[in-house]
């Protein structure tokens, strides 16, 4: 090819690249301004054309050098004796002399858990240690339920929510659930315990201002510690403190950039059983304009007419309430858990809530087993009340009658929390682990005469540091789980042994820690 054929074929192509160019929208006033200005000042258009190249080699270039090594070799002897040091840390804490002990007497069932189970020793006992509250598991419906749903859709989805793990169960349970407790929608997950501790950082980032009650369970802790927000605590169930501690936050972001303000709390408290004051928390959240996260894992199915929870049981709207937190795992005799609200805030979660992305869906067998957990509470409403009737006789046998213990929790809370007495934990001086040692030789008494009830248990709070709250300890306890699947006389004769095993074990001379003579 000449040089006149070349010097056509190049013509031909920049007129072909300027009718192209041409035809892109707003072309036409960037030619007129690059005319413009090479005609009044052609070095201003050299300098923009350089930075225009600078820019995008900017854009496209790495966040930092390849060609640069950013470490520091080390000798083969130098990684032996690293290697040869490193010490792992431990996944499970070292067990203390007190758990050792009771590993060694811990009860195993054989076969399934029922207001009477069998031990592996052959004995039978009242099962006061299980979250059976209403016998669901021996619920010939909630079974057949199951079991149909067993044989259609298999074990588990072995697959992640949004993809092939949702199934037409887990939509329907959803629907079930926001349709129970009265909310716009609802999004269910693979596990209780991480539900909560997946929703608080959901919505709650670096900056974020959290307050929260000093006497939250472990699961919210966690969820606060992930999310790397500032906590504040309050007293725990002083609502006056709270308002002190949230009048202060506005006060102090007067001034600062709008960040979003959170109050996180239990409606049943797992560690002390008591209930919470949602009436107030609701004109609290209005009047400081915070938002709620309310943990009801404890209190749905339990608290309400119908076991709505605890917005049922104090009057108030869900609607009112930002999120609600649940467990299915619990007095449903499902597993999972849920989070109820308004239809963005249950649609956020399915992009942005860990424990919902991360995580294979809920089996269908559980999922169909806990729609059918609350078609039967809303059509038997009376087991519900006799729950509450069994508490009621429970109660009588131990609160007012025994000079060793009381019990903290609410009176319609099945899991009745018995702790000391204050006066006998000042008078005996009496540590947290001599509390802890003598809680355990009560439950092992009541168990040695037909009665199986637990100790509270869990996690130290003080485990978490990242917290920084020093102040709140849990006091040790007793848990007695109370159903409705014994009768009067049951829950009455299993009060006695409860109460007689406490004062056994307390008036033993060996428990006396100042020798002081038994009451």
């Amino acid at each position: 090819m000449d040089l006149p054929e070349l010097q056509s074929q190049l013509t031909e192509w920049l007129n072909e690249a300027a009718t192209a160019f041409q035809k892109v929208p707003g072309s036409a006033v960037l030619i007129r301004y690059v005319r413009s200005s090479y005609q009044n000042d052609p070095v201003r258009s050299a300098i923009e054309l350089v930075l225009v190249i600078f820019f995008i080699r900017y854009l496209l270039a790495p966040s930092y050098s390849t060609s640069k090594q950013n470490f520091i070799k080390l000798t083969e002897d130098e990684i032996d004796e690293l290697v040869d040091e490193w010490v792992p840390e431990p996944l499970v804490a070292p067990q203390t002399a007190l758990e050792e002990a009771g590993m060694e007497r811990l009860p195993v069932l054989v076969g399934p858990t029922g207001p009477k189970s069998k031990l592996a020793n052959g004995r039978t006992v009242t099962n006061l240690a299980s979250y059976n509250f209403y016998n669901l598991n021996a619920n010939e419906q909630i079974k057949e339920k199951a079991i149909q749903t067993l044989r259609a859709y298999g074990v588990g989805p072995c697959g992640p929510p949004q993809f092939y793990g949702t199934q037409d169960v887990h939509m329907k349970t959803e629907a079930d659930i926001a349709s129970f407790v009265g909310t716009e929608g609802c999004i269910v997950y693979a596990h209780a315990f991480s539900t909560i501790s997946s929703v608080i950082p959901a919505f709650c980032k670096r900056g974020d201002i959290i307050v929260a009650d000093r006497a939250v369970n472990y699961s919210i802790r966690r969820g606060l510690e992930i999310s790397r927000s500032n906590i504040k605590w309050y007293n725990h169930g002083d609502l006056d403190d709270l308002e002190r501690v949230m009048r202060k936050v506005v006060q102090e972001q007067a001034r600062k950039k709008l960040t979003r303000r959170f109050i996180v709390t239990e409606a049943l408290f797992e560690t002390i059983g008591d209930c919470n004051d949602l009436p107030r928390l609701i004109e609290l959240k209005e009047k400081y304009k915070f938002r709620i996260i309310l943990d009801e894992t404890w209190s749905f199915g339990v608290l309400g007419r119908t076991g709505r929870g605890l917005t049922e049981a104090q009057n108030v709207d869900p609607s009112q309430v930002d999120m609600i937190v649940g467990s299915l795992a619990g007095p449903l005799c499902a597993g999972g858990g849920f989070c109820v609200g308004r239809k963005d805030v249950v649609e956020h979660q399915r992009l942005t809530g860990a424990a919902y992305t991360f995580s294979a869906a809920l089996p269908a067998m559980l999922a169909m087993a806990a729609s059918e957990s609350l078609n039967v509470l809303q059509s038997n409403p009376e087991i519900i009340l006799q729950c509450r009737e069994n508490i009621r006789l429970m109660k009588a046998q131990l609160d007012p009658r025994s000079d060793w213990v009381m019990c903290t929790s609410a009176p319609e809370n099945p899991v009745m929390i018995i702790v000391l007495k204050p006066d006998v934990v000042r008078a005996r001086r009496l540590a947290v682990e001599d509390q802890e040692r003598l809680l355990q030789e009560c439950a092992d008494e009541s168990l040695a005469n037909g009665v199986m009830i637990t100790r509270l248990k869990g996690t130290p709070i003080s485990a978490n540091t990242a917290l920084k709250d020093g102040n709140w300890t849990v006091q040790p306890a007793l848990k007695v789980c109370v159903t409705s699947g014994l009768s009067k006389k049951d829950i009455e004769k299993a009060g006695v042994t409860i109460r007689h095993a406490i004062t056994k074990v307390m008036t033993r001379k060996t428990n006396n820690k100042l020798g002081l003579p038994g009451s």
